[in-house]
This record gives C-alpha cells, sequence and structure tokens, in this order.
C-alpha cells in the first residue's frame, strides 16, 4: 500500500465539491495539496479553510481548458514543493439541452474543460512523474461515461472519452511506475443537486439509485484516495454509483 504521508497532490477543481472534500482526504492522509480552480474567491477560501485545520496547502487559479495554464500550475508546484507525486484531474462542467440546439461554442467549451483538461494535466503531471520514479493520476469522470443521458450529448462525450483516456494512459505509462484510473460517480449532492435546488426532479434522480439516496462528495474522496493507496490498481474506471448503472 502507498502511504500518501508526505506526498504532493495537485487536485483540480479543488475550491469545491469533489475536488475539495478530495483535498480534505488527502490531507487526512499527511499529503501536502494544491488546489486548482478558476474560482478564485472559492480557492482562497478552501486554502483558508484547509490551512486552519493544519493542512499544508497552496491555491493555484487554473484554467484547465488553456494548456500554458496547467504546465504553469504544474511548474509552480514543482517550485513551491520540489515534485508531483499525485494528479487529480477532477475540475468538470455539463450543459443540459437538446443536442439540436447545442451550439458550437457550448458543445466545445464542456469537451476544453473536461476532455482536453485531463490531457494537459496529465501530459504535464506525467514529465515531472517521469523524473521522480512514478506517480499516480485519477480522472474523474461519471456513471455518463458509461450511460447515455438525453439532453447531455457534450457530458456524455467528454466522460466517455475520459474512461478511455485513462486506460490508454494506464497501458503507456504502466511500466514507468505510474498508476492511472479513473472514479465515475453517481449522482452527487451539491448546491446545484439538491432537493431545494431541484424540486420534484430531485426524486426522479434519487430513484435511479438502488441505494435510494445521491451520493455525498467525501464518498468519491474515499474512492481517489483507495485509487492512490492501492499500488495493484491501474487503468480501471471505479464506479461509485449507489447501484445507478446496475439497474
Amino acid at each position: 500500500m502507498n502511504n500518501l504521508s508526505g506526498k504532493i497532490a495537485i487536485v483540480t477543481g479543488g475550491a469545491s465539491g469533489i475536488g475539495l472534500a478530495t483535498a480534505k482526504a488527502f490531507a487526512d492522509k499527511g499529503a501536502k495539496i494544491v488546489l486548482a480552480d478558476y474560482n478564485e474567491e472559492g480557492g482562497r477560501a478552501a486554502e483558508s479553510q484547509l490551512k486552519s485545520s493544519g493542512a499544508d496547502v497552496k491555491f493555484i487559479f487554473t484554467n484547465v481548458a488553456e494548456e500554458t495554464s496547467v504546465q504553469k500550475l504544474v511548474a509552480d508546484t514543482v517550485s513551491a514543493y520540489g515534485r508531483v507525486d499525485i494528479m487529480v484531474n477532477n475540475a468538470g462542467v455539463g450543459v443540459l439541452k437538446d443536442t439540436h440546439e447545442l451550439t458550437s461554442e457550448e458543445y466545445h467549451r464542456v469537451i476544453s474543460i473536461n476532455q482536453d483538461g485531463i490531457f494537459y494535466g496529465s501530459k504535464y503531471a506525467v514529465r515531472e512523474m517521469l523524473k521522480t520514479g512514478g506517480g499516480c493520476i485519477v480522472n474523474t469522470a461519471s456513471i455518463l461515461g458509461f450511460v447515455g443521458e438525453a439532453g447531455a450529448f457534450a457530458y456524455n462525450a467528454s466522460k466517455g472519452a475520459t474512461n478511455l483516456m485513462t486506460k490508454s494512459l494506464a497501458v503507456e505509462y504502466a511500466k514507468k511506475n505510474i498508476r492511472v484510473n479513473s472514479v465515475c460517480p453517481g449522482y452527487i449532492e451539491s448546491g446545484m443537486v439538491s432537493k431545494e435546488a431541484l424540486g420534484d426532479f430531485y426524486d426522479g434522480l434519487v430513484a435511479k439509485h438502488p441505494l435510494g439516496r445521491l451520493g455525498q462528495p467525501e464518498e468519491i474522496a474515499h474512492a481517489i484516495v483507495f485509487l492512490c493507496e492501492n499500488d495493484f490498481v491501474t487503468g480501471t474506471t471505479l464506479l461509485v454509483d449507489g447501484g445507478y448503472t446496475s439497474l
């Protein structure tokens, strides 16, 4: 088992939700965390929150859709901490809209963040991991990388790609001691996915999960920690979905 104490972990989309929960989980394991997010105000707040609990954490403003921004993120992490041991490519967005009404700009925004962001994050993390003898990459995919959802064409495309990109990287870099996995959440409770925000539609989402509830960000963070700790896991797409894909 891989001891995460003292490891250097980058978490994109780290200002809230699954990203912030993952940063907290890493901190509990003794890792040093770089929070990367486009939301600077939220990122600074998350940094302060983690520091107040004793975590060694640094926030870096990042636009994962821009290669130079991700390159700088990794370079700044190495400058601050000396290396990159873990890269969690978690930042993502979605759009719910009939495909025949979807604009090219909306489609490409989802692809650039959800898919290109994983390419850039993996590319520059791998370069550093090759220098230090290995590392671990975890990509946040989704149940919608396995099943279709009406009105989620761009999101489906990006998350399906995420799962296969994960397997490609895992095969390519296994002999270099770089493990690559993806975690595939079901619907997770958040500010935008809640009974208050969704009304009756919320009950329909819950009904799609045999466990009878939505997931919590901490449950996905726990899965990400597992993927980082277990040295014999690579190329897997770990479903943490309350049974959603079993129906």
